[in-house]
């Protein structure tokens, strides 16, 4: 395996997004349970898995494809936190660092991209 992902801080940084992606998700309501809720979070693990599944594959161009499937869902999640806060279900405040959060995350993700290249 060419990157322990691991230790990589795009996925420690991913692995922290999903467990407070969890924790927003159950102050919605009970009937976005099959909607939001469950599109969100599968966007967050997503994001996750895609790294450390990328990490495995034998050449950076392979890891390249998983990071762009990352990159996806972390703009997926951005649009689903987007829509939570039209639909009230989360404040302002916590709205505005959450988008930088996930926006330091496409940083990240595009960063290391660039240095796979």
């Amino acid at each position: 395996m060419k990157h322990n992902f691991r230790k990589l801080e795009i996925w420690k940084e991913s692995r922290t997004l999903v467990k407070d992606t969890y924790i927003m998700t159950k102050k919605f309501p009970s009937s976005e349970t099959y909607g939001l809720v469950s599109q969100i979070q599968r966007c967050s693990v997503s994001i996750v898995s895609n790294i450390a599944e990328g990490s495995a594959r034998e050449s950076d161009k392979h890891f390249l494809q998983y990071l762009e499937t990352a990159l996806g869902s972390s703009f997926e999640w951005e649009t689903q936190l987007i829509l939570a806060y039209d639909l009230n279900y989360i404040e302002e405040g916590f709205f505005n660092k959450q988008v930088s959060r996930i926006q330091k995350i496409q940083a990240m993700i595009s960063n290391f991209k660039n240095r796979l290249l």
